[in-house]
């Protein structure tokens, strides 16, 4: 099988064919009208001005002979005048014929007969009367200007005939220029459609089938049907590439289908893990905890009407079994918060975080009491998009962590700052207590991970964990920050909404980077 042209190498060979047929008119084209160029100017140059001279030499002679007529009938000499100029004129108007014309015919037998019989007639007839001699004979003398007239028809029957020739030969060369030209025309007019057949043939038709291919892969229900190209070599390369991608994109579909269906047997797998896990918060928080309480019930039950009969090593134990179930109890509602952010709480609203910031004070209001702590917001806070209840529990997780980790004997400080960075807000929380070390920054946020005892300081070790949650769930990050000293210092990032959320957003990112009065919530 022939191996198929590039389109280079197609319209190389179409433009040079094209070129030599272009050429080839060009120059028969040049050919004939330089030849009828050449016809047009011994016309117009040579034959017009060699009858011209002709015309001038016959003009001349009859001067000549009038001029001698008039002197026979007036004997007064100023009407040889005509004569004497007619002599001149006819030697020059002889001249110029003879540079016209000489080089195209041979005239110097008709030229020769005119000098000769105007010759004799000078002779025999003109001369001797512009000497002053007697009159001869008029009637020879007319017969010998007869003669002159004689030749001079001959030579203009000589410049006619040349003339008549050579419009023959012009009216022949247009014909033949008429031809070539027309020639010349249909052989552009042949290349065009060459050219015109060429490109559907090879480019323009071969493109329509590779896209009413391509059209029905696109509107058919699956890619099984093969795309395929023919012409030059290039759109064969790319028929054959535009089903390769075709294949390789029934293969990735075929990859996708099989993987969106174990998605669907994940997902539903996970509604039922999901259910299951609602079920057992259900029975977590119901069933669960209601032993729980009866066993604490009954355990101080036992305290109060037995107490004069257990020694102290039995009061430890009837409180060590009712401490144990209390914070089973605990640790049982931290786990059912933990699970809930997300999923119980899900409203997309705009929170005014001063607001809730104020609520989470509200719920530790009787630690701040006991503690006498004091929180002090550096500049308002903004309004952002979010769910009220989870940054609320967000607030307060933050500063029940810090008062509960305080020096001891100092009055906890709580710091709230706000810094707009392009489309998001990052607030830090900082505080003067015990702080946090810098390999355990990232350990904190671990459900379940403590880094003191349940005697130091009590508590299930969720309260970060929860904090993470929220602020993940708002697509934001939270971290310890390194550089603080002093204390602890919690940053979180929460996306800012688009400047047309609230008028309440707008006062509070304006005010963000200049100093505030500060806000001392005690």
């Amino acid at each position: 099988m022939a191996t198929p042209m590039t389109a280079q190498q197609w319209f190389g060979r179409l433009l040079a064919v094209f070129g030599v047929l272009v050429a080839a008119g060009v120059g028969a084209g040049w050919y004939v009208l330089a030849r009828t160029d050449a016809t047009t100017r011994i016309l117009v140059d040579d034959v017009a001005l060699g009858r011209a001279a002709a015309g001038e030499q016959r003009s001349a002679l009859l001067d000549q002979e009038t001029g001698i007529r008039g002197y026979l009938l007036s004997r007064d000499r100023t009407f040889l005048a005509p004569y004497e100029a007619g002599l001149a004129r006819q030697d020059q108007a002889a001249r110029n014929l003879r540079r016209h014309l000489g080089r195209h015919l041979s005239l110097e037998d008709e030229l020769s007969a005119v000098e000769r019989t105007s010759a004799a007639w000078r002779d025999s007839y003109a001369g001797p009367v512009h000497e002053g001699a007697p009159a001869p004979d008029a009637a020879a003398g007319r017969a010998r200007f007869e003669d002159i007239r004689a030749a001079v028809a001959a030579l203009d029957r000589e410049l006619l005939a040349f003339r008549d020739a050579q419009r023959h030969t012009l009216d022949r060369q247009a014909y033949w220029r008429a031809v070539v030209f027309g020639a010349v025309a249909a052989l552009v007019v042949g290349a065009c459609a060459a050219l015109a057949f060429g490109l559907h043939r090879g480019i323009v038709g071969p493109l329509r089938r590779l896209g009413a291919d391509t059209r029905a892969v696109l509107d058919r229900d699956t890619f099984d049907h093969r795309v395929s190209a023919g012409g030059t070599a290039e759109l064969r390369q790319l028929g054959a590439d535009v089903d390769a991608m075709r294949q390789r994109i029934v293969a990735e579909l075929t990859t996708a289908r099989a993987a969106r269906d174990e998605l669907e047997r994940s997902a539903t797998e996970l509604r039922r893990s999901n259910a299951e896990l609602e079920q057992f918060a259900y029975v977590a928080s119901h069933d669960l905890q209601e032993p729980l309480r009866k066993i604490t019930s009954f355990c101080q039950l036992l305290q109060r009407r037995y107490d004069d009969l257990l020694d102290d090593r039995g009061r430890q134990y009837i409180a060590f079994a009712v401490d144990g179930a209390s914070r089973l109890q605990v640790l049982i509602n931290d786990l059912l918060r933990f699970s809930r952010v997300g999923r119980m709480y899900s409203g997309r609203a705009p929170v005014d975080l001063a607001a809730a910031l104020a609520a989470a004070q509200r719920h530790v209001q009787a630690m701040y009491d006991e503690s006498g702590a004091q929180t002090t917001v550096r500049v308002p806070l903004p309004t952002v998009t979010g769910d009220v209840t989870l940054l609320t529990m967000l607030f307060q997780n933050l500063v029940h962590n810090a008062i509960k980790f305080a020096e001891p004997g100092v009055p906890p400080r709580i710091e709230i700052d706000c810094v707009r960075h392009d489309d998001e807000y990052e607030i830090a929380v900082s505080d003067n207590g015990i702080g946090v070390a810098p390999e355990f920054a990232e350990k904190v946020f671990v459900i379940f991970q403590r880094l003191h005892t349940r005697e130091a300081y009590p508590g299930t070790g969720i309260g970060l964990a929860i904090c993470k949650k929220v602020v993940e769930y708002h697509s934001g990050r939270i971290w310890v920050d390194p550089a603080h000293t002093g204390g602890t210092c919690i940053r979180f990032t929460l996306p800012a909404p688009g400047e047309d959320t609230s008028a309440g957003e707008s006062a509070a990112g304006a005010s963000l980077g200049a100093p505030a009065t500060p806000t001392r919530i005690e």
